[in-house]
């Protein structure tokens, strides 16, 4: 074996012999040398092996099946099923509490405050005495139209009789009469003087102001704008209930019912539970919201008027599905909704509309109940794409 290799090798020499010196008499006469020389002829020799990578036949690696391309161009996402249930969304606002009622207490006469027995803060009771303005002879003119009174009705009784009598001619009853009558309308009057001596309080409540002091006088004469007039004597409000009040605007107004139960938050972190009281039927000629009140018991009169607090109002109940904040997407022409899969696992989009939003999901309407909702991977599909549908754990579906 040995042998035959040398004879290989003697005999290659021998062939390559004239190349050599064909070689050789080249590069004596070629105007390059050294390494120019080998530059070129390992370009040369690239060429080649490129060439001979496209001229020369070769073989092929076997083409992929049609569905293993298309396994392949699959992508995974995570898919939820849709429950479509009645849900009652709150609606949350901020707004005011404010006093259910509010008032001015004036003197209805001319006087002098003889007692003043109210102070500021005090809570009194309908009925309850503020202040007693001096009689200036108002009891004795009471007595004295008493006695008017008296005297005409003597009178009218015994023309009476004489009339029937036929002493007295019939229209001497009329003249009798109509004293009478002035007699009893100038003792009505006297008494309502009387009595507007006396303030009383017109309902239970907390008295908020006092205006006047003890041996002021009480001119008649009306109060101007906020400020006291010169006839007023306290202010009064009354906090139970007390009333929190907040603008809704008129998207929402639709869904908020009187006597739908709410809560009021206060800054304090007190939560009083309440009920839809007013709907305005009128909008804010600025803000085109609608005024809504909210009543609240407030026995021990705690919450105070003008306080800022949060209101939750329970709205019309509704058919809703609950998803993950995250499945919401955009599509091409900027709607909001969810991707989901049919059963053939194609992607399409489902336009929704907001209902109420908490904290890691939404709720939403729109979406059929029993959908396959996508909510991992929503964000890299289009629709129409097949994808590969796995159903996601719970945990997962709410992150």
């Amino acid at each position: 074996m040995h042998g035959n290799l040398e004879t290989t090798k003697q005999n290659v020499s021998k062939a390559l012999g004239p190349l050599r010196s064909g070689v050789k008499a080249l590069y004596a006469k070629s105007p390059i040398k050294g390494g120019k020389l080998g530059a070129i002829l390992l370009v040369l020799l690239a060429v080649v092996w490129i060439g001979s990578g496209m001229l020369l036949p070769h073989q092929e690696a076997p083409a992929a099946t049609a569905t293993q391309q298309q396994a392949a161009q699959k992508f995974r996402v995570a898919v939820v099923t849709a429950n479509t249930e009645r849900y009652q969304p709150q609606l949350v606002l901020s707004g005011r509490t404010e006093a259910d009622k509010k008032i001015s207490i004036v003197a209805r006469t001319q006087a002098i405050i003889t007692e003043l027995r109210v102070k500021r803060g005090d809570r009194v009771k309908a009925g309850d005495v503020l202040a007693v303005l001096m009689d200036d002879g108002r009891n004795a003119q009471l007595q004295q139209a008493r006695a008017l009174v008296l005297q005409r009705k003597a009178e009218y009784e015994a023309r009476s009789r004489l009339i029937e009598q036929g002493n007295l001619p019939k229209l001497e009853l009329n003249n009798i009469a109509s004293q009478l009558r002035a007699a009893e309308a100038a003792l009505a009057q006297a008494e309502a003087e009387v009595e507007r001596i006396r303030i009383t309080a017109p309902w239970d409540g907390v008295v908020d102001q006092v205006s006047a002091e003890q041996g002021q006088y009480l001119m008649m004469m009306p109060s101007m704008g906020g400020s006291a007039g010169p006839n007023e004597i306290a202010r009064m409000i009354a906090l139970d209930p007390i009333i929190a009040i907040v603008e809704v605007s008129e998207k929402r107004l639709g869904g908020i019912r009187l006597g739908e139960p709410a809560e009021l938050r206060l800054v304090s972190g007190e939560i009083v539970k309440g009920k839809v009281r007013y709907i305005s039927k009128s909008a804010s000629a600025t803000t085109r919201t609608y005024r809504v009140d909210i009543e609240a018991a407030n026995p021990d009169n705690k919450i105070a008027d003008g306080i800022t607090a949060e209101v939750a109002i329970s709205m019309a109940t509704v058919e809703a599905t609950k998803v993950p904040r995250s499945a919401l997407v955009f599509s091409a022409q900027g709607k909001l909704g969810v991707r989901a899969v049919t059963a053939e696992n194609k992607v399409f989009f489902i336009p929704i509309e907001l209902v109420s939003d908490e904290q890691q999901s939404m709720w939403v309407k729109g979406i059929p109940n029993g959908a396959r909702v996508i909510v991992q991977g929503q964000d890299f599909v289009r629709e129409d794409q097949v994808v590969e549908a796995v159903i996601a754990e719970q945990q997962n579906a709410q992150r």
